[in-house]
């Protein structure tokens, strides 16, 4: 009864002090500014929708959010995400889709919270029962002080990626995967059906970059390269794939040829690629 109160008192005053701004016309700054992110990741995108409290000289975790009790994780509205594509957090598995992210701070570890009721106001009416996962993470500390309640993306790879939470001195470590190969490998299998337009160039560098067989990368590369023998870019890949198939020769005459028609086309950066590859086989 006590949070019920509470929550009406607070969405009364905000009210109060949105309709005063209107009267007055008014337009002043958020205590609590929001802040949506969007990071592409495997095959989908994660969408972050929260708001960013500042520290303003209190005493945050274990003060003004008190150890083990539900936090919205930002202010204002429960803090959002989604997830265009299935993902893995931490070893559990997530289906894509939109959630609450809750999280119940401790001293040295977190419990991070996916709740299924995205549309409330702060944690006032969360549910366990509504929950989807909850797991536990480690909570370290910073040695700077992080004002305003800070969500970021880091190290981001194709099936790999960190979602970090960051406010006063805490940090905590959110770690996401993701399986695509199966799924990329099956998508070209199926485009070299095509009877035309077919996708050499991107199989050819998803095939070099994941380590896959080599001889049909370079294969695939090579008609490619048919379609304009004076793109340096083609030649580049090309050289890249047969050094790594461990052809040096062949690959230093390639990239030669590639600097040669990016010289031709003044595009100093294939210049310089092709160069590197050269300086490598050597």
């Amino acid at each position: 009864m006590k949070k019920f109160y509470t929550l009406i008192i607070t969405l009364l005053f905000a009210g109060s002090a949105q309709l005063v701004q209107a009267q007055n016309g008014l337009k002043m700054p958020q205590p609590s500014t929001s802040q949506t992110i969007m990071q592409e990741f495997g095959l989908g995108k994660v969408t972050l929708t929260y708001s960013r409290p500042n520290v303003k000289g209190r005493k945050i975790f274990g003060g003004l959010e008190p150890y083990g009790q539900v936090w919205r994780t930002g202010a204002n509205s429960a803090t959002v995400i989604t997830f265009a594509d299935d993902v893995t957090i931490e070893g559990n598995k997530v289906p894509a889709g939109e959630y609450a992210l809750f999280t119940i701070p401790n001293a040295n570890e977190w419990i991070i919270i996916l709740n299924k009721t995205t549309k409330q106001w702060g944690a006032y009416e969360y549910k366990q029962a509504d929950d989807v996962l909850r797991f536990k993470v480690k909570a370290d500390k910073t040695s700077a002080l992080i004002e305003t309640f800070t969500m970021q993306f880091g190290n981001v790879k194709p099936t790999t990626a960190e979602l970090n939470l960051m406010w006063e001195r805490t940090s905590v470590t959110l770690h996401l995967t993701t399986e695509i190969d199966s799924r990329i490998m099956a998508n070209i299998d199926e485009a070299m059906k095509a009877t035309e337009k077919k996708p050499y160039f991107a199989a050819a560098q998803y095939y070099y970059e994941n380590n896959k067989d080599m001889n049909k990368a370079l294969e695939w590369i090579t008609e490619a390269e048919k379609t304009d023998m004076k793109a340096p870019y083609y030649k580049y890949w090309k050289a890249r794939i047969q050094l790594k198939k461990g052809d040096k020769a062949a690959a230093i005459a390639t990239a030669k040829e590639g600097a040669r028609v990016a010289k031709e086309a003044k595009n100093d950066e294939y210049v310089r690629l092709n160069e590197g590859v050269i300086a490598q086989a050597k």
